[in-house]
């Protein structure tokens, strides 16, 4: 997908046609084809391998600069239609007169830049509108975060009831998806850092132009990104405790489970034993005797009451 839009003098989102760059606007691509990604590369006299790099889901958080353009690549959080977190890379490229991002599928932070919020940004802005999706990624995680504690409550409880195979699957894939974004959140505070660097030694400032303000916004998000990394940091090791304690309930359980089979077991052998003995085709006591059966069968009796008031003595069952 290839859009390219404006604010206009009202505050209005335009969108425009694609067959040519307009100045001060912004141009997102979602998924790009070559024949796009080729077209941009010539746009902007940047390397096309370059924007084919940044579309790769492993790609990692980085500033680049060439020539007159500049590139930040940063990680977004990603929820998927199934539940399952993941992060993406998105480029945001700075040219002399336009704006472009550059993601290899569509996410929530950049389709929330729409016309019903274009009163919140302004294309002709490309400082504010970068800074304004970093600070809409890091809200994100924030609100990824509170609804893996949500799930892993819920988890937590069916657990207490149930060990199913199925909630301890659905824990293995949370602590999954918070390894994703602690690796994303720490290469964007290290990206933040870099740039924060980089505008205060004025080495880019031929290249993007920040201004005090700018500097105090870049500054919170990062407050914002370091809150969202001990988040992070927090709900994985009290997953990594549930994990273990849980582990060690159902191993606690198995251990109750064979000491109860193994106290039947022995309960069960008492009379198969004196049965056994009794019935073989040899001389035995009793044998002649009216009462003969009804003797062994007490005793088989009493000595297995007696066996099961002593395993109750040691707690077995």
């Amino acid at each position: 997908m290839f859009k390219v839009s404006k604010t206009d003098a009202n505050g209005k989102l335009l969108k425009l046609k694609k067959n040519r760059l307009y100045p001060g606007s912004w141009i997102n691509l979602i998924n790009p084809t070559n024949e796009e990604l080729e077209k941009l590369s010539k746009w902007i006299d940047w390397d096309v391998d370059t924007l084919k790099s940044s579309l790769d889901v492993d790609e990692r958080s980085r500033i680049e600069h060439e020539g007159n353009n500049f590139m930040v690549i940063v990680n977004l959080p990603l929820l998927d239609d199934d539940g399952h977190f993941d992060t993406l890379p998105c480029s945001m490229i700075f040219t002399p007169k336009n704006f472009i991002t550059l993601c290899s599928r569509e996410n929530r932070i950049l389709g929330a830049f729409t016309k019903a919020t274009a009163s919140t940004f302004d294309t002709k802005n490309k400082t504010g509108l970068m800074l304004s999706i970093l600070y809409k990624s890091t809200q994100f995680y924030l609100r990824y975060l509170k609804i893996i504690n949500r799930k892993t409550e819920s988890i937590e409880y069916n657990l207490r009831n149930t060990t199913n195979n199925e909630e301890l699957f659905l824990l293995m894939e949370i602590q999954k998806s918070l390894v994703y974004f602690t690796t994303a959140l720490r290469d964007n505070q290290l990206v933040l850092q870099k740039l924060l660097r980089m505008i205060k030694v004025k080495t880019i400032n031929n290249l993007v132009a920040f201004s005090e303000d700018d500097i105090d916004v870049l500054e919170d998000i990062m407050i914002e990104n370091k809150q969202a990394i001990e988040m992070v940091d927090m709900h994985r090791t009290i997953l990594e405790s549930m994990m273990d304690g849980f582990a060690s309930v159902i191993n606690n359980n198995v251990n109750q489970v064979m000491k109860f089979l193994a106290a039947i077991t022995i309960i069960l052998s008492i009379p198969t034993m004196l049965a056994s003995f009794w019935g073989m085709n040899l001389g035995v006591p009793l044998t002649r005797s009216e009462y003969g059966f009804w003797y062994v069968v007490a005793t088989s009796v009493l000595l297995t009451v007696l066996v099961i008031l002593f395993f109750r003595k040691k707690k077995m069952f």
